[in-house]
């Protein structure tokens, strides 16, 4: 190889040549570095040190002795290999190895307390509802974005929505949103692809009612209710509950809002459909493979002023008294269930509240907590 390259002084065809990369051929170039080829030396040359140098057996005794004897007496407790080899050093240890070296003995003798990160398996899509859990149902979530404007025209929101076994995807930009313009868009959706099992909200008032008053059902959950789809409410500042909305959400803004300069409202509707439509193409499949949907009735009409009959869904996390609020009250659940996740459900036909445990370890484990007396009280509804 290197007779060849000082004959033609092309490092890439020589490597080609002889089938080898080319810092192969420029190694044995170095290697030989103008000088006769007779009088190079061309002998393997080991990266590997000459001479290492292992810690005595002696100072690994000693080693492990400081670390049982700071085990057991230190002051603050500590005997890994920083605090080992601070001891060396006030001892004036001879030929003190470095904390690293250290750390390889108590390694290699197996005295480490350190301990690997168990990481467990997320638990099912849903798993703190257990229809939703096993597959029995389709559940809808329902979010909005706000603070988008578009230069020189309006401040815009957006509400998004997509389901969780399926994946179906919906965005609607809108100028402005309130409950009433939220229900029209829930209604034309729920017309076209068919009703959920369950629903969920933030807590917006525009999802769940104005919270400055106690026992108000809002027009979106009135509209769940009167098509027996049970609304469920995430609790307030808690990850997880709402990833599936959170992350459309985010795949939205890169792939349509922040992609492109959007000079009118009609130029943004068109790209977000667009978006809409391929996401939905793309995920056909796990659309047709999720749970299935229920027909919307067709002789129905949204009573305001009926009382609301079905079951409500909060999920809360009780606070330092073992209490959970919502529908603008404090319920007691359990003194020892303290800044725990319950799952309350509200059922207004029953007139009683059922409280459950909910743990993300043990997802399948969700006993009753309390059941209390409730019954919501008759109000005009102010539309």
């Amino acid at each position: 190889m290197v007779s060849a390259f000082r004959r033609c002084k092309a490092l890439r065809k020589v490597a080609a040549r002889f089938g080898v990369a080319p810092g192969t051929v420029y190694y044995w170039v170095q290697r030989a570095a103008g000088r006769r080829l007779d009088r190079v030396d061309w002998e393997y040359r080991s990266r590997a040190p000459r001479r290492t140098q292992r810690t005595s057996a002696a100072l690994e005794r000693k080693i492990l002795a400081i670390r049982r004897r700071l085990k057991q007496r230190s002051a603050l407790g500590e005997h890994g290999a920083v605090a080992i080899h601070r001891e060396l050093q006030t001892k004036k240890v001879a030929s003190c190895p470095s904390v690293r070296t250290i750390g390889r003995i108590l390694q290699r003798h197996g005295v480490l307390d350190g301990r690997k990160r168990v990481r467990r398996p997320p638990p099912l899509r849903g798993w703190y509802l257990p229809e939703v859990a096993a597959e029995e149902t389709e559940l809808d979530s329902f979010d909005t974005i706000e603070g988008l404007a578009i230069r020189g025209g309006p401040h815009l929101t957006v509400l998004t929505g997509i389901s969780l076994h399926g994946g179906l995807p919906v965005v609607w930009p809108k100028r402005s949103l309130n409950s009433r313009s939220i229900v029209e868009l829930l209604v034309e959706h729920w017309r076209r692809v068919g009703l959920p099992g369950y629903a969920q909200f933030d807590n917006d008032n525009r999802f769940c009612g104005p919270k400055q008053h106690a026992d108000v059902v809002g027009r979106v959950a009135r509209l769940c209710l009167s098509l027996n789809v049970i609304p469920v409410f995430a609790p307030p500042n808690e990850t997880g509950f709402q990833a599936a909305i959170e992350s459309l959400n985010g795949r939205w803004q890169t792939a349509v809002w922040s992609r492109f300069e959007h000079r009118a409202l009609r130029g943004l509707r068109s790209r977000s459909d667009a978006y809409v439509t391929a996401a939905r193409q793309k995920l056909a499949a796990r659309i047709d493979a999720a749970p299935p949907r229920r027909p919307f009735p067709k002789r129905w009409h949204l009573d305001l002023q009926k009382h609301p009959q079905g079951t409500l869904i909060y999920i809360r996390r009780t606070n330092d008294h073992g209490q959970a609020s919502l529908l603008g009250h404090r319920f007691p659940v359990d003194r020892h269930w303290v800044h725990r996740l319950v799952r309350a459900e509200v059922h207004l036909n029953a007139k009683t509240i059922h409280i459950y445990a909910l743990r993300r370890r043990e997802p399948t484990e969700q006993p009753i907590l309390n059941t209390i007396p409730y019954v919501l009280p008759q109000k005009t509804f102010k539309e």
